[in-house]
């Protein structure tokens, strides 16, 4: 029965990072959501075009892409540690507990990097979206069960900063 929890444990980490993944590279490609990234875009940019009176809003927006580029980078890097994680786990007689702790681990350094592109983020609004995303990442790393955690609002992170972490 242990050896069974172990491996729906495992099983349900591995079909939230997929989920995942392929929410982030959609967001890295630009391919992945074509209708709703488009009409999301245009109801930003005619708000952005107006507004601009001068370069404020250039430099805002040329430090938004590249903190919204590192963050989907992060994102992408610490999904793929935790399917890496899981599948080693997977091989070895890792167990439920360990596996926890490594997903803790993982969730709290990725939370940490978040925060740091937070600071870097030059938009209040992208500094605003990014600070949550961090906050929602520590949550994961205090969670009881984080295999779980990720697959109730992890899998929501990567579809949000794709829609929302825009120049």
């Amino acid at each position: 029965m242990t050896r069974h929890a172990a491996t729906a444990f495992r099983a349900a980490v591995l079909v939230a990072l997929a989920t995942v993944t392929a929410g982030c590279q959609s967001a890295e490609d630009g391919a992945g959501a074509p209708a709703a990234a488009p009409t999301r875009t245009a109801t930003t940019v005619p708000t952005a075009g107006p507004t601009p009176s001068g370069s404020p809003t250039a430099v805002t927006a040329a430090n938004t892409a590249q903190v919204c580029q590192a963050v989907d980078k992060l994102i992408l890097a610490g999904s793929k540690k935790i399917a890496a994680d899981s599948a080693a786990a997977t091989r070895d007689e890792t167990t439920p507990e360990e596996l926890n702790a490594r997903l803790k681990r993982t969730l709290a350094g990725l939370a940490d990097d978040v925060r740091e592109q937070a600071a870097r983020a030059e938009d209040p609004r992208i500094e605003t979206l990014l600070a949550d995303t961090a906050r929602r990442l520590d949550g994961g790393a205090r969670a009881t069960s984080p295999a779980k955690w990720m697959g109730e609002t992890f899998v929501d992170i990567p579809p949000r900063l794709a829609r929302d972490c825009r120049a």
